[in-house]
């Protein structure tokens, strides 16, 4: 079979196999600079391999999610954040009939703009740029994949398709020029409520192994009461290393299939027939049943009290808002210290958001040498 035949196959099962509001390959709206179709690949898998070979995505590897890499090497990266989301918003798009590459496309870049050390970088570069554009990480995302990577000859960046680069606007109303998204999706839904479902858990069980999380508060929480009392009942001689992680798979899965059963409902009483109906939607077409929307809020907010601001994690965020606030700071005075590449940006994009671009992709151990080149006067430079 040759590899035209291989793509067309694609997506005549996508014909058979997706619900009818899907997002199918052949249907896309292409992309910025025209290509020719690969011959076995869809334009959406296509998307999906080009993420996964950006320099931003290996970046990922070394950026903070909530505990810095030398905190202890079995806590969540950006990486791994990044693979969880995707693995969740799979499973649910393949139960809902939705178009899993595209899916994986969007959950694989949807955190490409985040900073180092997690949302320490954000706010600091936030608090920097008011007044000269802002940053916001989903803004940041989509830049990346427009204009920043460097990877073809004939376009900036990756010359994503239409439908990848409207699902990473998570929130459009920041987009300039948008009140809201322009063009709407279920799977790109599907990959946002994905990311809290990632997010909260594992934030979650990131916080139990660091023994940061009071387990006398945690059992007040009404979701892991159930949890506990099943895993009890089924394991009454279960360590408790075994029965956290279990409460955690349990978590996820109740999530999952909440969403799953909640969304066919909805979209069924919504009588969306076509991708096209869904763009006359209002309000949400993905959603969770209420009483599990209200248990997904109790975990949020004790996550925030609990974890978030635990005084280990305050001092992490307090110390790399620092670190990226000292660099921004020396690069403003002295833009001669920025590389060649760097300093040709601030031509076309001014000196504040070259050097926001740049420090926004750094690891966390990047910025963290750059500090020691900058101002430790014996550090190689």
């Amino acid at each position: 079979m040759t590899g035209k035949l291989v793509r067309e196959k694609v997506e005549r099962e996508e014909e058979e196999r997706l619900a009818p509001y899907a997002i199918h390959s052949r249907d896309s709206r292409g992309r910025a600079w025209p290509e020719k179709e690969h011959e076995a690949r869809t334009a959406f898998q296509r998307d999906r391999d080009r993420i996964i070979h950006s320099t931003a995505f290996r970046r990922l590897q070394y950026k903070t999610q909530v505990f810095v890499n030398h905190e202890g090497d079995h806590y969540r990266t950006r990486l791994t954040h990044t693979l969880e989301t995707c693995q969740i918003a799979r499973t649910i798009g393949r139960a809902l009939g939705l178009n899993e590459d595209l899916i994986e496309a969007i959950s694989l870049a949807h955190d490409l703009g985040h900073g180092p050390f997690g949302h320490a970088g954000e706010w600091a570069l936030s608090e920097i740029m008011k007044g000269h554009g802002g940053f916001e990480h989903n803004i940041q995302s989509l830049r990346i994949v427009e204009a920043l990577e460097e990877s073809y000859p004939e376009f900036s960046g990756l010359n994503l398709t239409y439908e990848v680069r409207e699902g990473l606007k998570k929130h459009p109303e920041k987009f300039r020029g948008t009140s809201e998204r322009r063009f709407r999706s279920a799977e790109a839904e599907v990959v946002d409520l994905s990311d809290e479902i990632a997010y909260s858990c594992h934030d979650l069980d990131d916080g139990l192994r660091a023994q940061m999380i009071p387990e006398e508060e945690l059992e007040k929480l009404t979701f892991w009461k159930e949890m506990q009392a099943y895993i009890r009942n089924k394991y009454p001689r279960i360590n408790e290393t075994h029965k956290n992680r279990l409460a955690i798979r349990l978590l996820i899965n109740r999530l999952v299939m909440d969403l799953v059963k909640a969304t066919r409902q909805h979209l069924k009483k919504l009588g969306v027939k076509s991708a096209k109906d869904i763009q006359k939607v209002k309000g949400p077409l993905v959603l969770f049943s209420p009483p599990l929307a209200k248990r997904k809020v109790e975990l949020r907010r004790f996550l925030h009290t609990h974890l978030y601001q635990h005084y280990r994690v305050v001092r992490m965020t307090e110390k790399g808002k620092r670190f990226i606030q000292r660099v921004f700071q020396a690069y403003l005075e002295k833009p001669g210290q920025l590389p060649s590449p760097v300093r040709k940006r601030v031509e076309k994009d001014g000196l504040y958001r070259a050097i926001c671009d740049y420090i926004s992709g750094m690891t966390d151990r990047y910025v963290q040498n750059e500090y020691k080149r900058l101002f430790e006067p014996y550090e190689r430079v």
